[in-house]
């Protein structure tokens, strides 16, 4: 009674093994029909080949873009614009202060001054939202503190 019972539990054991035998087999034929390679190996350095290739394009993207970051702040992205009376006489509005800056606040003032005898344009450089070299004018700081992103 023992044996059979031994024999029984070899019977089912040998048929789970098949079974599992049977499965892997057909899962590895499966693969390798799928990739026209005649073996796993082949199959392994494609797929390292083509690891290697999309890293280096990876690679390469990452600069890409990284660079494209990095010269995305000299542009300049923000806008500002007023007008004003320098003289103080009558009501005219003519001149007027323009604002070019990067998202630093970084960039140049263009002051454009309306006189009887013509206009006159003087131009100063910004940095971090004052002047660099020379003293930002009232409305050339109002400029500064109106300009938004376009």
């Amino acid at each position: 009674m023992i044996i059979y019972l031994a024999f029984s539990v070899l019977f089912i054991w040998l048929i789970i093994n098949s079974w599992i035998l049977y499965k892997t087999r057909r899962h590895y034929y499966n693969l390798i029909s799928r990739s026209k390679k005649e073996s796993l190996d082949e199959i392994l350095e494609q797929l390292l080949a083509h690891d290697k290739k999309f890293s280096a394009e990876i690679d390469n993207l990452i600069k890409h873009v990284n660079e494209v970051i990095k010269f995305s702040k000299i542009p300049l992205q923000k806008i500002g614009v007023v007008r004003f009376n320098p003289f103080g006489r009558g009501n005219s509005e003519q001149s007027y202060v323009i604002a070019l800056l990067n998202h630093h606040n970084s960039g140049i003032i263009i002051n454009f001054i309306h006189t009887k005898e013509g206009l006159r344009s003087y131009i100063k450089q910004v940095k971090h939202g004052k002047g660099d070299k020379y003293e930002l004018t009232e409305e050339e700081s109002e400029s500064v503190k109106k300009s938004s992103y376009y």
